[in-house]
């Protein structure tokens, strides 16, 4: 065996080990399971779009890669999504902890968007599965006045000694939240301190009178028929 290989292995060992403690200390520290079979990371429309957007940010496509093998190899563990926060554990040459903090979605622009999708989401179900109509769905992925966050509006936190402005496990993180969105795409209106129901609203009284109802419909709903991934795996 090669001495970079015993390096390899005594780091995993290390990993482990530290692993191991934090797990006995009440923490879950589950990894993030990407689907295997398939190139790409994410499979709905909330997904995919989030990582195309990521994608789009020239000055980290050199960092992106990495994360990516990361997400893949299991490393990104405990990614919690909250309003203005994405936190994880990222298992590298040491465990390190991950804070991204993204800005919520200005008043302002939350309203233009409202505006601008009146009278074109005729149900909760439809917006989170991505049925959309084209207008509404350039409306909401739009890179300059859509959901999702811009660089200047993205500040990282890692324990990691890369001093870089992303380093490769908050690129895992980014990454990690397009598979998240996979299943949970109300997650993204979290993220952005944004509420969903107000694009409803904006369909009419009718619509937002059957909110409570394709809520229900959505908790009784099979998730894995319902976003096309198999779950199980």
């Amino acid at each position: 065996m090669s001495w970079d290989q015993e390096e390899v292995n005594e780091s995993r060992e290390r990993v482990q080990r530290e692993i191991n403690k934090r797990r006995a200390r009440g923490e879950a520290l589950t990894p993030l399971e990407v689907p295997q079979k398939s190139r790409k990371l994410s499979q709905t429309f909330w997904g995919q779009a989030w990582c195309r957007n990521l994608e789009s940010y020239q000055h980290y496509e050199t960092r992106l890669p990495r994360g990516r093998s990361y997400l893949r190899n299991g490393k990104v563990l405990d990614l919690t999504i909250e309003p203005g926060t994405l936190s994880a554990v990222v298992a590298g040459g040491e465990l390190y902890d991950t804070l991204i903090h993204i800005q919520p979605l200005k008043l302002e622009d939350w309203q233009e968007i409202v505006k601008a999708s009146q009278g074109q989401v005729n149900s909760l179900l439809d917006l989170l599965t991505g049925k959309l109509g084209d207008g509404l769905m350039q409306i909401l992925t739009d890179p300059e006045s859509g959901l999702f966050p811009k660089p200047k509006e993205i500040r990282f936190d890692c324990s990691c000694p890369d001093h870089a402005d992303l380093c490769k496990h908050a690129s895992a993180v980014l990454y990690g939240v397009g598979v998240l969105l996979d299943t949970r795409p109300e997650l993204l209106f979290t993220l952005r301190g944004v509420d969903q129901a107000d694009l409803l609203a904006s369909a009419g009284a009718a619509s937002a009178a059957g909110l409570a109802e394709t809520e229900s419909e959505l908790a009784g709903t099979d998730l894995s028929a319902l976003f096309g991934i198999d779950l199980a795996e």
